[in-house]
């Protein structure tokens, strides 16, 4: 089903999809919306990536009363960062609509997020704890509070949030929907369901099978000093027309700008911090060609559907597996084929490793590129650019000159002069130093899948195989 064949939806709603580039609505969006447009409480049990934030957001908005000021809807999270992600999603459906959503969360002074609440926004997004305190201060008030999400549930109650949760519920009371969604549904969400929901809809997703059979995987095991210098030698081997780099931060994303930049790269970057302005001239600065390497984080691109992407670096794992998944779905597409290189520390093979159980495919082992064989590939490049020279209308001055330099020395040696002339690149050998960032490790729900599938097969001890 397509999202303009949906009934009933604010037209501004819609054009923020079109403008997000999304037409086709996935599985659990095309059995939420329609149900939770009419106020009907929701259970939406699936994983990451299945897209629940437009499932939910669109509702959410679809009844939020524009001629308020008050608070109307409350998503709670349980991270800072999922806070962040899903404050963002929906701020790029509220694109046309007068109001917006902000992220509310620990770890932040409180008196920044007091003074962004003071723009009167519709919609929050929160920690169940950082929203507790806005509570009690009276800076969140409640009674005007229609709509409440739970989003990752089952996340929030194994880090001792279900206290909070039901406090926050209890002190909601005009509450039109609810919705939880969770990927699994222990007992304690199950007697929150029973206690918060009225007849919930129950609707469950799995995330769709990943086909990963157009893109060829590869895999370099690197220390975290060396990836900078295996990026930039990828980079140049393989000239990508179009690529994505990924990395896990906004800081990582960042340095990584910068530092291809100092080496003369022409590479641009978005993250959930950029303007919306910034990060649409970007994109269309990346669609046209105009810069050929993209860095992004997970969240910013999300929902990002450009042609033409020929190769994706996995600079950074990502926390998710799912996210894996996302990554490399960039390239690969309408049939053609793709490349996706990632960077993968020595401890961060068990998570590699579940990442080829998810997708159901080896990558496949490579080897970390030389010096020798980047240079090789930037001198061929440059003497293909002379080859291509050689076909357009001559220039009698130049060819004056090259007679003149041939009668004086070997045209070996003029050649090889030329040739290291167009390759000079100081900037190359500038130095860049990035912030370290620790190896990813397996969350708790991987965990317990892992060691129940290595248990059940008597193969818990086996050690990690590459692709031959």
């Amino acid at each position: 089903m397509k999202f303009r064949e949906l009934t009933g939806i604010n037209e501004n709603i819609l054009k923020a999809i079109d403008a997000m580039g999304f037409e086709d609505m996935t599985s659990i969006q095309e059995q939420i919306v329609p149900i939770a447009i009419q106020k009907c409480d929701v259970i939406g049990q699936s994983q990451t990536g299945t897209g629940k934030t437009v499932a939910f957001g669109i509702p959410i908005i679809q009844n939020i009363d524009f001629e308020s000021e008050k608070i109307q809807s409350v998503i709670m999270t349980p991270t800072r960062e999922l806070a962040i992600q899903v404050s963002s999603e929906i701020n790029r459906l509220l694109r046309f609509l007068p109001t917006k959503s902000v992220a509310l969360y620990g770890g932040e002074e409180i008196n920044k997020q007091i003074k962004r609440l003071k723009d009167r926004p519709a919609i929050i997004v929160a920690t169940p704890g950082r929203l507790m305190d806005h509570i009690r201060r009276r800076t969140v008030k409640t009674e005007y509070i229609t709509t409440v999400v739970l989003d990752e549930a089952d996340e929030m109650l194994s880090m001792g949030f279900v206290e909070d949760i039901e406090e926050i519920l209890a002190q909601i009371p005009n509450r039109d929907i609810t919705m939880l969604f969770s990927a699994t549904m222990p007992d304690k969400i199950k007697k929150i369901s029973e206690k918060f929901m009225k007849e919930p809809a129950h609707i469950k997703v799995k995330a769709k099978t990943v086909t990963v059979d157009s893109i060829d995987q590869k895999y370099l095991q690197l220390s975290e000093n060396d990836k900078f210098e295996a990026l930039c030698r990828i980079l140049d081997i393989y000239q990508p027309p179009l690529c994505i780099i990924f990395g896990r931060t906004k800081r990582r994303v960042d340095e990584l700008i910068s530092g291809l930049q100092l080496r003369g790269y022409q590479v641009e970057g978005i993250h959930g911090d950029m303007r919306q302005e910034k990060r649409e001239k970007v994109l269309e600065k990346f669609k046209k060609g105009h810069v050929r390497v993209l860095v992004a984080t997970d969240v910013a691109a999300r929902g990002l559907d450009i042609s033409g992407v020929t190769h994706v670096i996995n600079f950074d794992l990502p926390q998710e597996i799912e996210s894996y998944v996302h990554r490399i779905g960039r390239t690969g597409r309408a049939g053609k084929s793709g490349v996706s290189f990632t960077f993968v520390h020595p401890r961060e093979m068990e998570f590699l490793q579940e990442i080829e159980h998810h997708t159901k495919s080896k990558m496949e082992k490579f080897k970390n590129p030389t010096l020798h064989e980047a240079k090789e590939a930037i001198y061929l490049r440059a003497t293909d650019e002379i080859v291509d020279k050689m076909e357009e209308e001559k220039e009698v001055q130049l060819e004056k000159i090259a007679k003149n330099l041939l009668e004086q020395y070997d045209a070996v040696d003029i050649i090889a002069s030329a040739l290291k002339i167009m390759t000079k690149n100081d900037k190359k050998k500038a130095f860049v130093k990035l912030t370290h960032e620790g190896p990813v490790t397996l969350s708790k729900r991987y965990r317990k899948m892992a060691d129940k599938r290595n248990n059940t097969r008597h193969d818990g001890n086996r050690k990690f195989t590459n692709k031959k």
